[in-house]
């Protein structure tokens, strides 16, 4: 029975698969996470470019928008100069529009790369993160799940081997007893020893047998839910994985259409507003434009006298008449003659013989004698080197040069009053309250701006004399008109003498505090008058008192807090607003003691009449 038993553990052993033939299979799936690892580093690496990708695109918009802008700029009318002039013309308003366009465009080009930044760049960079995140956690539990079969295998080969052991040795044990118990000379406690021995060695094969198969089925099982649970499930979560980064780069994709896409048709209303521009010009008005721009207003010449040079003495008449008329010119009007004063723009033109040039020129001469002279160094310094009412220039270009002083004047003049208005309310806060400031510091600069202000209004009444006289509103300077220009022509006249002993004096010297101070004395009555009977302010807003104010002082009215009132006047910087609470009561309070609410259609009305009434 023993022997029988020793057999079949040999049997068994010879039926145990080696770990070199039959469990390499393990090694498999190692591999594969090995293709996997590579092939999903991969996949982020496109994704990785394709931000950049985008991330450079973006730059390039961006890049291309600031050109475009740049362009724009380079292009647009500087203020206070020539260029805006020129912008009248339906062509050049075109252009204008093209630039605005462009600006516009270029606008769009920023919003495509704002767009794709916080759609693609910004998305794309989260979700890389968040996938190297779960790469990593997914591969990591291939690894544990890969190790742990591995150390199922590692007991079963240790469990098989200490069972192939014992059952060799238990072989060995049964070979010797058999081997004593045939033995004549070996005594019988001898053959029991080896015989127990050998039933020792029986056992001990097999409780490893018990063991090895038991680890052989935990093994098995360990297997069967490794290849067959664990591997496809993590091998699913990294496809799945896989598959859902495929997925968000073909969105990404098409979200970088569509951010184009978006703009498409704002950029197809900027491209429809430039041809809209272009097909707005009008070169017949453009050439309207410039006719009235150029036209000089004088009558076409008349026909020159013939001159009969065939017979000396009429030859000597005229010579000698022209001498004459060269030597007296006084006695000859100065624009008197049809064709002598209005031949000027046409001489350069006339190709007559040698002895032909002699009396034209002599007509020329008179012409250009007939000019107005620079009054002195002031018409200098206003810019021109010609007459300071522009008498030089022909009779439509000398209304607009008139016309546009006149507008540049009244600009000044409410510069000035604004200014004036602005330092009155000052003093008066500072009588008002003392610890604010000194109010005689103010008096200086509040005389020299009434000084301004009366000399432009002044200079407005002459020039616009003049223009009256040009647009045939006065064809000949009345009474009350010498009068009030009276005394322009008195400084005028000792302007003119005053250059003239100038160019005679050996130093050079000017000044201007003569008929600056002769120009402070005459009085602008009519302008006085207009402010005599002011009519109230009107109402353009309304407002709150959130604290109670005890007006005390001249100018000022008390308020309770939480009262409401209007508002007449807002604060010009000086933190002081003008309140009414009825017909009878108004004055200022200050401003952070308010909270105003402002009517803009009654200001854009108040302002309006304010520019109405002055």
């Amino acid at each position: 029975m023993l022997v029988a038993a020793v057999q079949f553990l040999s049997s068994d052993i010879k039926r145990i698969p080696t770990l070199d033939k039959e469990i390499p299979v393990y090694l498999f799936p190692q591999d594969q996470f090995d293709n996997l690892e590579k092939h999903t580093q991969w996949g982020i690496d496109v994704l990785e470019k394709y931000i950049k990708f985008v991330k450079e695109r973006t730059e390039i918009e961006l890049s291309y928008a600031k050109q475009l802008r740049n362009l724009s700029k380079k292009y647009q009318p500087k203020k206070n100069s020539k260029e805006e002039e020129e912008y009248r013309y339906t062509s050049t308003r075109a252009f204008l529009a093209t630039l605005n366009e462009m600006n516009d465009y270029a606008g769009q080009h920023e919003v495509i790369s704002e767009n794709m930044t916080s759609l693609i760049t910004g998305e794309l960079t989260r979700y890389v993160q968040e996938l190297k995140q779960e790469r990593k956690s997914h591969f990591h539990d291939g690894r544990k799940a890969q190790q742990h079969i591995e150390t199922c295998w590692k007991q079963l080969e240790a469990s098989k081997r200490r069972f192939e052991r014992d059952c060799k040795e238990a072989d060995r044990a049964q070979q010797y007893f058999e081997k004593m118990d045939a033995d004549i000379n070996v005594t019988k406690a001898d053959v029991e020893k080896a015989r127990q021995q050998a039933q020792l060695r029986h056992q001990m094969a097999e409780d490893s047998k018990a063991e090895y198969s038991s680890t052989l089925q935990k093994f098995n099982s360990e297997q069967h839910d490794h290849y067959y649970t664990h591997i496809p499930n993590i091998f699913q979560k990294i496809q799945e994985m896989e598959e859902r980064r495929i997925v968000r780069i073909g969105e990404s994709m098409k979200t970088f259409a569509e951010v184009d896409r978006q703009v498409i048709p704002i950029i197809g209303k900027c491209l429809d507003e430039i041809t809209k521009a272009a097909e707005s010009i009008d070169h017949k008005n453009d050439s309207q434009l410039v006719i009235e721009a150029f036209k000089s207003g004088f009558e076409p010449p008349g026909d020159i006298d013939f001159e009969d040079f065939t017979q000396p003495m009429k030859r000597t008449v005229s010579e000698s008449s022209l001498s004459n008329s060269r030597g007296d010119g006084k006695s000859e009007p100065k624009f008197g003659g049809k064709s002598k004063g209005k031949l000027w723009p046409f001489i350069k033109k006339n190709k007559s013989p040698k002895q032909q040039k002699e009396p034209l020129s002599h007509r020329f001469n008179e012409f250009m004698t007939s000019k107005p002279k620079i009054h002195c160094f002031r018409s200098l310094k206003r810019g021109g080197a010609g007459p300071e009412d522009f008498s030089n220039l022909p009779p439509e270009q000398r209304r607009k040069k008139l016309q546009q002083k006149v507008d540049e004047l009244n600009k000044d003049i409410q510069k000035e009053m604004d200014q004036r208005d602005a330092l009155t309310k000052m003093k008066d806060v500072y009588i008002k309250n003392p610890q604010m400031g000194d109010a005689a510091s103010v008096d200086h600069r509040l005389a020299e701006l009434g000084q301004n202000i009366e000399k432009l209004r002044l200079e407005v009444q002459k020039f616009e004399g003049w223009l009256a006289e040009v647009e045939g509103r006065l064809p000949m300077r009345t009474e009350q008109a010498r009068r009030q220009s009276g005394l322009y022509e008195a400084q005028n006249t000792s302007a003119v003498n005053s250059c003239a002993q100038d160019r005679e004096s050996p130093d050079g010297s000017y000044t201007e505090e003569q008929s600056q101070e002769t120009e402070m004395k005459v009085p602008a009555t009519d302008f006085d008058d207009e402010f005599d009977d002011e009519e109230p302010l009107p109402t353009i807003g309304t407002c709150k008192a959130l604290y109670t104010f005890e007006g005390q002082n001249e100018g000022t009215i008390s308020v309770a807090e939480g009262e409401m009132l209007y508002v007449i006047e807002e604060d010009k910087g000086d933190g002081w607003t003008r309140i009414r609470r009825n017909e009878d009561e108004e004055g200022y309070v200050p401003t952070s003691y308010v909270e105003v609410y402002l009517d803009k259609n009654a200001k854009d009305v108040y302002k309006s009449l304010q520019k109405i009434s002055e």
